[in-house]
């Protein structure tokens, strides 16, 4: 992103999400999966999941055999991935200033979350950083366009933004702090039943706040009405569509 990102606030709003997180997760774990078919086979048994969550892959590498750092900014987030014993170490901290030395990772991992980056190319190189030379860094991000179907409801109702805007596929790749890059896209649609169970489902996640600030206030009856009149659907129901970038760096 170029404008500020309040940090505090993003870590808030996750930490809210945490209890709930893995019930409205569905995004995340196919996203996730989709990032692991475009890995390389990897040398080293030494990962870091950077924006862990509550540590959903921490325990898929865990389980696998890896010596496994979970990191993230929330703590509320940490806490849970802890109690379920995700990683062998917990690290509180940010994706663009990571409180870890360089070179200790054979992978660094991040499943969406550096589009919480106010610099992707700030978050991306501290990946690249803490990555041995000869590791990888594998991320996946959201794409210009994503919820295009969130916004049209929304414009409807009351012009305003209720979700963030994200970079073109060429900010991305211009992000990324090596040639040695490859970069794949994909386009995930869920469906949802009514607007209700759309907005819960990204209040979810932590996923309703906005870059800037909390989107607040409660939806009425009159908002939620409008919002299921105006919202574009198919045959499955309301629709939410998710353009994703996966992008896997080998470290010089």
């Amino acid at each position: 992103m170029t404008q500020p990102v309040d940090k505090q606030a993003v870590a808030a709003a996750f930490g809210r999400a945490a209890q709930s997180y893995d019930r409205f997760a569905e995004l995340q774990r196919i996203s996730g999966e989709r990032l692991l078919g475009h890995l390389p086979a990897l040398c080293g048994r030494r990962v870091l999941d950077a924006g862990c969550g509550t540590g959903w892959f921490s325990r898929r590498w865990t389980q696998q055999g890896y010596q496994v750092t979970a990191l993230d900014l929330s703590p509320l987030m940490l806490a849970h991935a802890r109690q379920r014993q995700s990683a062998h170490r917990f690290v509180e901290g940010d994706i663009e200033r990571i409180p870890l030395a360089d070179g200790l990772f054979d992978l660094a991992w991040s499943n969406l979350a550096v589009q919480w980056c106010t610099r992707l190319s700030d978050g991306l190189s501290e990946l690249y950083r803490v990555t041995r030379p000869g590791g990888v860094v594998a991320f996946s991000t959201l794409e210009q366009d994503s919820l295009h179907e969130l916004h049209a409801a929304w414009r409807s109702v009351d012009g305003r933004a209720h979700a963030n805007r994200f970079l073109a596929s060429g900010a991305i790749a211009d992000a990324c702090p090596t040639p040695q890059r490859v970069l794949h896209r994909e386009s995930v649609t869920l469906h949802f039943p009514d607007a209700l169970s759309a907005m819960r489902s990204l209040k979810g996640i932590g996923a309703t706040h906005l870059h800037h600030g909390r989107d607040g206030g409660l939806l009425t009856r009159q908002q939620l009405a409008r919002l299921d009149a105006a919202w574009p659907r198919d045959a499955r129901g309301l629709m939410l569509t998710y353009h994703l970038i996966f992008g896997v760096l080998q470290r010089d």
